[in-house]
């Protein structure tokens, strides 16, 4: 429960007139439900003060990240009163369920304790249990390192190549996007994608990764190196947004052979959560020359009878079963039935986290049509990418990449 105070908002009544104080009152409403969208339950519960019900949070900073964003949303933007140009500032305070509070009462109530305690410090945001700040500290200061990160160019992508397993040739990579941080080194996804998604910083960041792609797809093609396919991981919340479809199309439109060059792969979940959008939208894809990979395969319990619809091209079994498959007839036998699932829909199958000689031997048994993991290699820089798995392909090898926000 956050609980956001408008600071100042007496000089506004003061000065300006309250009819003006209550525009701004409108205007501020107007911010936090547009930002806030269906994902948090916003209110107007006092003279100057907004309640916000930040729900399926991971843990603390999760929900300062929240309340941040939203809070930026509403003031980073100046307001306009009678003419009158004004910059605004808010102070939260928040409360958990149940550490906090077991009921609505006692949680407003800690709330506006914390509250008052940001509205006496230099905070702009504190919890009501003080050892949660250090944790609310620690995840607003990564995402300011973040967002300073895709300024000034410290996201790199590194790629994974796959194997065909009938040939044993290479049959693609997939694109790992790493943050090169000066401070820790290369970090791996899983530490920042949720921070990334939270914010709303997976936009900024996805369309980079979109674009780098097929940067790099072009200046292979232009090397005289192997045509790529290159399959761009892309984050639910950019296959939700009603300017995706715009922006994957302005992306390819610059080069007459991105379109037929790209792949997007989203997750069966993403699919699921609302069928009919998602399914308009790979529709509109396809529509450019673009196919689509179901990335995780059979871990969003998904009907086969939306599968059978779905215009996807390509299966990528996750790991988990890739793992399973050895250590239990029931494991080889799922992984057999998403193979021979996916050839009678005439789609590929791509099989992730292959670590043993045995798991690709049984693949291969099982005619599945490619694998990648770290028995072939692990991610690498596109520099030893191209030198060590492209220039040996330039002879005229089909392969595609598979550009992915995560590992």
């Amino acid at each position: 429960m956050g609980l956001m105070d408008i600071s100042r908002f007496r000089f506004v009544n003061d000065t300006l007139g309250r009819q003006e104080g209550d525009e701004l009152l409108k205007q501020v409403a107007q911010r936090l439900q547009q930002a806030a969208g269906d994902a948090y339950d916003v209110a107007r519960i006092g003279v100057n003060s907004f309640g916000i019900a930040v729900t399926d949070a991971r843990d603390a900073g999760a929900v300062a990240l929240a309340l941040d964003g939203l809070m930026r949303a509403c003031f980073d933007a100046p307001f306009v009163l009678g003419g009158t140009e004004l910059r605004m500032a808010a102070k939260a305070g928040v409360a958990l369920y149940p550490m906090d509070g077991a009921d609505a009462e006692t949680l407003l109530r800690n709330a506006e304790a914390a509250l008052n305690k940001a509205k006496a410090s230099a905070d702009s945001l504190l919890f009501y249990t003080s050892e949660m700040n250090t944790r609310v500290a620690e995840a607003l200061s990564l995402e300011g390192r973040l967002r300073d990160a895709l300024d000034q160019g410290h996201f790199v992508l590194h790629y994974q190549p796959k194997q065909h397993l009938a040939s044993g040739a290479i049959a693609g990579a997939e694109a790992l996007i790493r943050w090169n941080d000066p401070r820790r080194g290369l970090v791996p996804p899983a530490q920042f994608i949720p921070i990334l998604e939270e914010t709303g910083l997976i936009y900024d960041v996805g369309r980079w990764a979109l674009r780098q792609a097929l940067a790099d797809n072009l200046r292979w093609r232009q090397a005289g190196l192997a045509p790529l396919r290159v399959a761009v991981n892309v984050s639910y919340l950019q296959l939700r947004h009603r300017g995706f479809i715009a922006e994957v199309r302005d992306a390819v439109s610059h080069d007459a052979g991105a379109a037929a060059g790209l792949e997007l792969e989203i997750t069966e979940s993403m699919v699921m959560d609302d069928v009919q959008h998602s399914t308009a939208n790979l529709h509109a894809l396809r529509e450019m020359g673009i196919t689509i990979a179901i990335d995780d395969f059979g871990t969003g319990f998904s009907s086969l009878s939306y599968l059978a619809k779905l215009p996807v091209d390509t299966l990528k079994i996750d790991r988990s079963f890739v793992t399973d498959m050895t250590a239990t007839p029931e494991g080889l036998a799922l992984v057999s039935t998403i193979i021979n699932l996916a050839h009678a829909l005439k789609l590929k199958v791509v099989a992730e986290g292959v670590e043993t000689d045995e798991q690709s031997r049984l693949l291969r048994l099982l005619n599945c049509d490619e694998m990648q993991g770290f028995l072939f290699s692990r991610p690498v820089p596109s520099t030893i990418f191209e030198s060590r798995y492209l220039a040996s392909s330039a002879g005229g090898l089909a392969t595609s990449t598979d550009v992915g926000l995560q590992e």
